[in-house]
Formats: C-alpha cells, sequence, structure tokens
C-alpha cells in the first residue's frame, strides 16, 4: 500500500465516529451494582422495580417506549440530550414515552426512591 493511500485511510477512520451502544435500564446500574429488577415478565410486557437511594443513580443508558409509575419519590440530577437538570419527582407522578429515549439520573434528594416502569415487547 502507497505511503499517501495509507494515511488517507487513517485518517478516514480516525474520522469516524464510535458508536456507543447503551444498556437498557435492567442491564445498566451505579457503581458496578443494579438498581432495577424484574417484577413479571410475559411475552408482550416486563415490569422493572427500580430502587435509587440517595447519592445512588442509574448510569446511562437507554428506554425503549414505556410507561412508569412513581412509588416513592425523591428529587434528582437528569442527564439527557436536554442537558442537566435537577427534577422533583413527586410520589404518584406518572409519565409515559412513545419513542427510544436516553438518560443518566443520580438521585440527590434525601429520600430512597421507587419506580415501577412498563416495557411492552
Amino acid at each position: 500500500m502507497k505511503l499517501t493511500t495509507y494515511f488517507l485511510v487513517l485518517t478516514i477512520l480516525m474520522s469516524c465516529k464510535t458508536t456507543q451502544v447503551l444498556p437498557d435500564p435492567l442491564e445498566a446500574g451505579w457503581n458496578g451494582k443494579k438498581v432495577c429488577e424484574v417484577l413479571n415478565e410475559t411475552k408482550k410486557q416486563r415490569i422493572l422495580k427500580c430502587t435509587f437511594p440517595p447519592n445512588v443513580g442509574h448510569q446511562k443508558h437507554f428506554h425503549k417506549p414505556h410507561f412508569g409509575y412513581t412509588l416513592a419519590g425523591s428529587t434528582f440530577k437528569m442527564i439527557d440530550q436536554k442537558g442537566e437538570r435537577v427534577v422533583p419527582v413527586p410520589t404518584g407522578v406518572t409519565w409515559s414515552k412513545d419513542v427510544l429515549t436516553e438518560h443518566e439520573v443520580l438521585n440527590v434528594g434525601d429520600s430512597t426512591a421507587v419506580f415501577l416502569i412498563i416495557e411492552p415487547k
């Protein structure tokens, strides 16, 4: 291979972005420990229970379209495509997403938060 061809190929490879493969909420954890567990799984849906004591978060991960319910609330620092912000999440709050989303969170409150996540398959 000619030296100019080699440098051209090397330049192209170095300019390519690497694709980061993110874990789903069950696979993601915090400091090597799981924060979510499967409560129920069928051919049609998966129900997760995710628990976040103070100063525990959820590493960057993705969510398929899903529904969520807050069993016990707290305050979170959230980092997503909108940036970084602090969000109070009271008990009883629900949400749903109909698109793939990505984020990282950290419980910055003083109480343990618990969420149910219901994902259709």
